[in-house]
C-alpha cells in the first residue's frame, strides 16, 4: 500500500510541474489580454538594466474599437498625470502574427511609459532604426524574431529618449 501510494504521489507531482506554465503578472489597470504582453515588456527591459513597474506607473490600458483607419494603437495624455493606453479591437482580435501585437504594444509603451517621441530614421537600406517609428515616414518595418534584440537594445536605450 505505501508503495502503490508512493507512485501515485510522485505521478501527481509531476504532472503538476509543468515547463510550459507560467505565471503571468497582472496589472490592475489593464485589460487581461494585455498581460503577457506588459510582462514581457518589464523583463526585456530588466534584461537591458531598466527598471520598468507597469502596475505603479498608473497607467490605463484596454483594448476597443478605435475608429481612426490603419491606427492599431495609441497613448493618449488627458492631463499629464494621466496615461491611457488604447489597442484597436478588431487589429488584436484578428491579428495572427504575435509579434506585431507584440510590435505595436511595445511602440505604444514606449510612448505612455517611457515618454519616447516618434523616431524616423532609417538604416541605409531604408529600415527603419527603430520601433518608435510613426508609421508615416517613409522607412520599412522589419521587426522579426531575427532583428527583436536589436530593436529592443534600440527602445530600452537610455540615449534614446
Amino acid at each position: 500500500m505505501n508503495k502503490s501510494f508512493l507512485i501515485l504521489f510522485v505521478a501527481i507531482l509531476a504532472l503538476s510541474c509543468s515547463d510550459d506554465e507560467q505565471i503571468i503578472k497582472t496589472f490592475s489597470n489593464a485589460d487581461e489580454r494585455l498581460w503577457p504582453y506588459f510582462q514581457r515588456f518589464e523583463e526585456v527591459a530588466a534584461e537591458r538594466g531598466v527598471d520598468v513597474d507597469i502596475n505603479s506607473s498608473g497607467l490605463i490600458a484596454s483594448i476597443e474599437r478605435l475608429d481612426q483607419p490603419n491606427i492599431a494603437g495609441k497613448c493618449q495624455h488627458p492631463t499629464p498625470e494621466e496615461n491611457i493606453l488604447i489597442i484597436d479591437l478588431p487589429f488584436f482580435a484578428n491579428t495572427e502574427d504575435e509579434r506585431l501585437i507584440e510590435f505595436v504594444i511595445f511602440h505604444e509603451l514606449g510612448h505612455c511609459y517611457l515618454g519616447r517621441d516618434h523616431r524616423e530614421d532609417a538604416y541605409q537600406n531604408g529600415v527603419c532604426i527603430s520601433i518608435m517609428r510613426s508609421g508615416v515616414g517613409e522607412c520599412i518595418d522589419n521587426y522579426n524574431q531575427n532583428t527583436r534584440k536589436v530593436y529592443l537594445d534600440e527602445l530600452f536605450d537610455p540615449d534614446s529618449f
